[in-house]
């Protein structure tokens, strides 16, 4: 099973969110998909004259936030997404975490942050983690001939929506399934020079990830999608690689290791 998850720069990119289908739409196997939308949402708070806040790579998500990325990412990013996917023959299925119960999420409590210090309440977002995800129902769905596709909207089973960063989805439902996570995005894997598109480093592990945290060799949203992609690792994922969204079908990108 292959969890392949797209980033915010990918959907907002027509050209490359088409070629993505496309390969994705190819891709041999038993799949799922996860897709963000930060970029887009970002941009539709601005027009309404929201400030988007994000806090160390996440976002705080009070009521007037949450109702933007349901919107968008619930609502024209994941239907648009499958849309394209039925285009090419893909048989996809948009879910958020509501829809069938899929992905069951506690509200996450007030965060200490990196500096072991400052507290941040991140409002209406869910901490979503392998146990939340009901496993049978995506084997399901599979089995079924269905292809998944997991917007980063998920709820609380009480009746309250949460926004969850779609790297943590992603994480969650490759270790669940025991699966293969491919994060997609618009680099060709972690670089060590972020000037240079040709410095991908072509594998981490925990050690190298800390080095490279400590010399500030990787940035503020790097960290995280790497902090979860070895979470997914730990807690049953069977693989792990960061590449282009134009390289699905190709070797390459960065391989993650414990």
């Amino acid at each position: 099973m292959k969890v392949v998850k797209i980033g915010g720069n990918v959907v907002d990119n027509p050209e490359l969110l088409e070629r993505f289908c496309t390969d994705f739409a190819a891709l041999p196997g038993p799949k799922c998909l996860v897709h963000g939308g930060g970029v887009m949402a970002s941009g539709i708070q601005k027009a309404l004259g929201q400030e988007p806040v994000k806090i160390e790579g996440r976002r705080v998500t009070d009521e007037d936030t949450l109702r933007v990325v349901t919107m968008v990412y619930a609502g024209w990013c994941n239907k648009h997404i499958t849309a394209l996917l039925q285009a090419r023959g893909c048989n996809a299925i948009g879910l958020s975490g509501c829809d069938g119960g899929v992905i069951t999420a506690p509200k996450r409590p007030p965060r200490t942050l990196s500096d072991g210090v400052t507290q941040v309440d991140y409002g209406f977002v869910g901490d979503v983690t392998p146990a939340c995800v009901d496993r049978k129902l995506v084997l399901s769905l599979c089995e079924m001939g269905l292809v998944p596709v997991f917007s980063a909207i998920n709820h609380d089973g009480l009746g309250q929506l949460l926004n969850t960063n779609a790297d943590t989805v992603a994480c969650s439902v490759a270790a669940a399934l025991g699966g293969e996570l491919v994060y997609c995005f618009e680099k060709k894997g972690v670089l060590s020079d972020i000037n240079d598109e040709n410095s991908v480093i072509p594998l981490i592990d925990e050690a190298a990830f800390a080095s490279l945290k400590a010399g500030g060799k990787v940035a503020e949203g790097m960290i995280p999608k790497l902090e979860t992609a070895f979470s997914a690792l730990r807690h049953g994922a069977v693989a792990a690689v960061i590449k282009h969204s134009d390289d699905l079908l190709k070797a390459g990108g960065t391989r993650l290791e414990l």
